[in-house]
């Protein structure tokens, strides 16, 4: 998890051998050997054309993420000569479960487009054809071995690079130390004082745990981790082979913990009915003390952004050692599923844009300017990160330093049917209309259909 910390990258070999004087001096040519005039003063016909670009970059939490988005399309532009990127903003479940399906299914997906990695995404549309194979442009932009170990993996098939992660992020508990202090309670850091200090805030009027459960993505990050933590963190790859099952005793017992605090009263009320955004106004608001959130939310608590009520007052743990846990109790979720991806349909001045911003969006200058204004961990190796002053970037690098395993969430994982029924059968239980048994037996019967198509 630290190794892009330690990583240092190679400078290219830029050595060239200096040129004799008979290369260096040319003699000038005689004016019959000159270009006419009117040739040699026309300028080049340049070719408008537009690209079109997906992104999920879209609101006031994300910023930071679509200033750097910005800033690559004008280099983007600025290198290509006739080039114009139309930016199309959706919002990130509509992006990922309806419009690129449906664009996907059609054979008309935007020219470059956030697509997400794994057997549900990334894999599945370059498996149809619809992806274009970076594998050579990577080798020709020199980006080839710049990327983190393995981050490549849910965005390759048969070897082949179909998509780029743009950075990575972990999921644990951000607190607030003014509301700690104030009750006198330790960070939460150990089982014992994190469900004391639930327990203390929620006799005190104050909501344990800010959740947003409109968009079920929310509290499946917290789901997941239970998962990864009770069952292993190597459940959630063995779902597509078989290997784990969604009704097994700890995988429902993930689901079961889940249901408890929910009749412990940790949940914000009436989460089914608040947004992803409404979760973080309720915890900058001081409504809530804790909020389990990716590590990107850092960026939430500057002193010029949507969360600046509360700068300085925040701080980020790791999920403490559950109790009876069959897993690494110091691993983390660790991500890397979102990226860019690009169309197979390209004309040759399409293929210059996507390079163009492949070599602008994926550079060193752009991936530090990710963690340090935004929080998200770099997916590519970085030379220098004594830049990183933010606190909590700081504590969330603390977190992957003192990990000793990780795991993926199963939405990088599994097929879209199998995630979007994980969606559709947690807000059943949040709603208190399935047990944690039934959540585990609906899911899995969904997964056994796909698995079973994917076998045939």
């Amino acid at each position: 998890m630290s190794a892009f910390l330690a990583a240092c990258g190679s400078n290219e070999n830029n050595n060239t051998a200096s040129p004799s004087p008979s290369e260096s001096a040319s003699p000038s040519p005689s004016p019959s050997e000159s270009a006419p005039a009117s040739e040699s003063t026309a300028p080049e016909k340049v070719e408008n054309f537009t690209v079109s670009l997906r992104h999920i970059q879209i609101g006031d939490a994300q910023k930071f993420r679509k200033a750097i988005l910005d800033d690559v399309v004008t280099k983007t532009e600025a290198d290509v000569p006739g080039l114009k990127i139309e930016l199309d903003g959706v919002e990130d479940s509509v992006n990922r479960f309806t419009k690129l399906p449906a664009e996907m299914a059609a054979g008309n997906p935007p020219k470059i487009f956030d697509v997400f990695g794994g057997s549900g995404d990334t894999q599945k549309y370059a498996g149809a054809g619809r992806m274009l194979d970076l594998t050579p442009i990577l080798d020709e932009l020199g980006l080839k071995d710049k990327f983190l170990s393995g981050v490549l993996e849910p965005f390759s098939v048969d070897g082949k690079v179909y998509g780029l992660p743009i950075g990575g992020n972990t999921e644990g508990i951000f607190y607030n130390t003014e509301l700690f202090a104030k009750y006198n309670l330790n960070p939460p850091t150990t089982w014992d004082d994190l469900i004391k200090a639930a327990d203390t805030l929620k006799q005190n009027g104050i909501t344990p745990f800010a959740v947003g459960s409109k968009g079920a993505w929310v509290p499946n990050m917290l789901v997941n981790t239970f998962i990864g933590r009770i069952a292993g963190e190597g459940t959630n790859a063995g779902f597509i082979t078989g290997a784990s099952q969604w009704n097994s005793p700890d995988v429902v017992a993930a689901y079961q913990l889940f249901a408890d605090w929910e009749k412990a009263g940790y949940f914000t009320k009436g989460e089914l009915g608040k947004e992803y955004g409404d979760m973080l106004n309720d915890f900058v608001a001081g409504k809530a003390g804790m909020m389990f959130d990716g590590s990107w939310r850092s960026s939430a608590f500057k002193n010029d952004a949507v969360g600046a009520e509360i700068a300085g007052k925040v701080a980020f743990v790791n999920l403490p050692a559950v109790p009876n846990g069959k897993g690494d109790q110091s691993s983390v979720n660790a991500n890397y599923g979102e990226g860019y991806g690009f169309s197979s349909d390209l004309n040759d001045n399409e293929l210059k844009a996507v390079k163009a911003f492949i070599k602008n969006m994926y550079s060193e200058e752009m991936q530090l300017r990710g963690l340090l204004e935004d929080g998200v961990l770099p997916s590519m190796k970085l030379t220098d990160v004594s830049q990183v002053t933010d606190p909590i970037v700081k504590q969330v690098l603390d977190v992957l330093n003192g990990a000793t395993a990780s795991f993926p969430h199963f939405d990088s994982v599994v097929q879209s049917k199998v995630y979007t029924e994980t969606e559709t059968q947690l807000q059943k239980l949040i709603a208190g209309k399935a047990t944690a048994q039934e959540v585990g037996t609906a899911i899995q019967k969904v997964q056994d259909a796909e698995n079973a198509a994917a076998a045939k």
